[in-house]
């Protein structure tokens, strides 16, 4: 199975959630995509999360809302 690409665990930034092996929280990117700002601009900002780990969540976030459970 493959790993998620948020994580959470209360000794990392008590426990906000975090792109996998970072200390980048989930809500900063789509706080960048709330303010226009593209995905090459976050990850610009964020260099230690990759392409990879957003389209990832981004895939993840679709599932859990438009998927019917």
């Amino acid at each position: 199975m493959k790993k998620r690409a948020i994580t959470s665990d209360r000794r990392i930034m008590e426990g906000t959630p975090v792109f996998r092996g970072t200390r980048v929280p989930a809500a900063t990117l789509i706080d960048y995509l709330e303010a226009g700002d593209s995905i090459n601009d976050f990850l610009e900002g964020f260099p230690t999360v990759t392409r990879g780990q957003v389209i990832q969540f981004l895939e993840e976030a679709r599932e859990k809302i438009l998927v019917p459970a």
